[in-house]
């Protein structure tokens, strides 16, 4: 079944490219930045209504909770079993809506730090035109500066060549890199 859902949606896929470029062509979207922060608004809206939802959930859980031991109490099994067999159901969807949302807290930092190094790039595409504009002229008059402009230039191009390679996003609330193990043990600390 899953192997059909590919082919068909590999299939859908090709079909709007063909209707998308055409209307990319006609109508093109719109800068990227404003999209990104489109994107990080409704992120956080999103967060803010599992937050809501895992406070009910804390509720209810609660009460049940709170029920389960007075059945215990009372030595009324059935009962007791009914609101043990709910509490685990409801500490479940906790559990899942609380991944939710880490997992939209993770993209949404990681959506403004693709921002932020954009605006970077952003900033620098300009500062390296005016650079090599500047390197140009300065052939003929200051040969060393004329290098060293070059080699400015060309470690600017590359950190933007870096930043342009540096979108690989994952998802693992496990496994952390070895700075994130230590900006953890500092907070750990404090």
């Amino acid at each position: 079944m899953s192997e059909n859902f590919a082919k068909k949606w590999d299939q859908k896929r090709d079909d709007n490219s063909i209707l998308n470029s055409f209307n990319q062509t006609i109508k093109p979207q719109q800068p990227l930045k404003p999209r990104l922060d489109v994107a990080t608004r409704r992120i956080d809206a999103q967060i803010q209504r599992l937050e809501k939802t895992s406070e009910r959930f804390t509720q209810k859980d609660n009460a049940l909770f709170k029920k389960l031991v007075d059945s215990y109490q009372q030595h009324d099994m059935a009962h007791a079993n009914i609101y043990a067999t709910e509490l685990a159901e409801v500490r479940k969807m906790s559990k899942l809506i609380m991944n939710a949302q880490l997992a939209l807290d993770q993209i949404n930092l990681r959506i403004k730090t693709v921002t932020e190094l954009g605006d970077v790039v952003s900033m620098l595409g300009p500062c390296i035109g005016v650079l090599r504009s500047v390197n140009s002229g300065m052939g003929g008059i200051l040969p060393a500066a004329e290098n060293e402009l070059g080699e400015i230039g060309d470690m600017l191009s590359g950190v933007m060549l870096d930043a342009g390679q540096g979108s690989g996003m994952t998802l693992n609330f496990n496994t952390v890199s070895e700075d994130a193990s230590k900006i953890l043990s500092e907070a750990a600390i404090v």
